[in-house]
């Protein structure tokens, strides 16, 4: 995965999968259907310490180019919002069900959920719905892979294995 918007929305799509309607946050998306909780999915923090890419991580071979590239890269934690949406309380209390259920499971791209915390439910007048703000802490590492020259050419965020 690359990019903020990617890690929202596969975190969305996983969640979809494991049976709760979830939208990556201001993707633009309608977020609420009638009876469904929602999870509204955004990236509040990416923790990795120092900035760059100072660890050598080894080297995998690259099909596509026919070559071996080194990477480098370190351990990241990733906080999201996963703050649920939904038309009642007990809607809401429904969609905290199904994501606790759901990240029991695991999480996307191999993604390992570390921590967890849900807020009180409330009526947000401006939302004219109830909301639950939830935040997940996920581990994994974030690696970038060279070229020929040894100069990097992308990053990916991954999960616990390495690569």
């Amino acid at each position: 995965m690359t990019g903020t918007e990617e890690l929202r929305r596969n975190l969305a799509e996983y969640l979809k999968k494991n049976g709760l309607e979830a939208v990556a946050a201001w993707g633009g998306q309608a977020r609420l259907r009638a009876g469904e909780p929602v999870a509204a999915v955004s990236l509040r923090a990416y923790e990795g310490g120092t900035p760059g890419f100072q660890d050598y991580l080894g080297e995998r071979y690259d099909e596509e180019t026919g070559r071996w590239v080194e990477l480098y890269g370190k351990r990241v934690k990733l906080t999201f919002g996963l703050d649920l949406y939904a038309g009642t309380a007990q809607e809401v209390q429904m969609g905290l069900d199904l994501l606790v259920d759901a990240l029991g499971k695991g999480g996307p791209a191999g993604l390992r959920p570390v921590a967890f915390s849900a807020g009180e439910t409330a009526y947000r007048a401006e939302a004219k719905r109830f909301c639950c703000p939830v935040q997940v802490g996920f581990e994994a590492w974030s690696y970038a892979r060279t070229d020929e020259d040894g100069a990097f050419v992308d990053f990916t965020v991954r999960g616990e294995t390495k690569v």
